[in-house]
């Protein structure tokens, strides 16, 4: 099984548990999961010996099973599926679960992202495409930038809507507002960033949260914007 599955499962359970969720009261329920995983470096370290990769490989290493396993494993009834986006998977995913628990597809969600760093093959490739910082060191907003470094991690969120949250007496840590996605379309190369695309989903995700850009207290820079505004008293959507 890919370290990640075992991982998942780890973090997954601390999100439930920080949620004041129990096992027993998740079964069955219409709780989706939603996990963004961009690379596979297990599985492709199996691959190099395709004649004696263990029985299980297809469901111990493949992107689906990183959701599929929590929803079996403890027998989880909404949405469920992996993606892949890229660095922004972990934030698709999150717009995603957000958009399904809005429609009523799911009354709570496991939202995660992934990244192992188990294979030197992905950071040869990518230092070939002069992705990667020689030093191995991201300096965002700094003119010294030359390419990112790359971390290893993995995260999850539990989300219900608000008035289930508080009806259910739910410890309620943050409001998520609004969220937005997009796709920066043609650019000078495929892998280049459009800060036009990049301005338009500022202010889709403002128009949806229904807040004003002078109100915001605080951001984060990540591969997308995360937005916090300064006055944190919950009025709708999720939690």
């Amino acid at each position: 099984m890919d370290p990640q599955q075992r991982l998942l499962i780890e973090v997954a359970y601390e999100a439930l548990e920080s949620a004041g969720l129990p096992l027993q009261n998740v079964a069955g329920s219409r709780t989706g999961v939603y996990v963004g995983v961009f690379t596979h470096d297990y599985y492709e370290m199996l691959r190099k010996d395709a004649e004696n990769m263990p029985t299980f490989t297809v469901h111990g290493t493949a992107s689906t099973a990183m959701a599929g396993r929590l929803s079996w494993l403890w027998d989880l009834r909404g949405p469920s599926f992996a993606l892949d986006t890229a660095c922004s998977s972990g934030l698709v995913a999150l717009h995603l679960a957000v958009q399904g628990l809005r429609a009523g597809e799911s009354d709570a969600a496991l939202v995660g992202g992934t990244n192992l760093l188990i294979s030197p093959d992905m950071f040869k490739v990518a230092s070939s495409a002069s992705f990667l910082a020689p030093d191995g060191r991201s300096k965002a907003f700094n003119e010294s930038a030359d390419g990112y470094g790359r971390g290893e991690g993995i995260g999850v969120l539990a989300l219900k809507r608000v008035e289930d949250a508080v009806r259910d007496g739910d410890p309620i840590r943050a409001v998520i507002r609004g969220t937005a996605c997009n796709q920066d379309g043609r650019t000078p190369g495929m892998t280049l960033p459009s800060s036009e695309a990049q301005a338009a989903l500022i202010r889709d995700a403002y128009r949806g949260a229904g807040v004003k850009m002078e109100d915001t207290g605080y951001v984060e820079g990540t591969h997308l914007p995360v937005f916090f505004r300064s006055d944190s008293s919950p009025k709708t959507n999720l939690s």
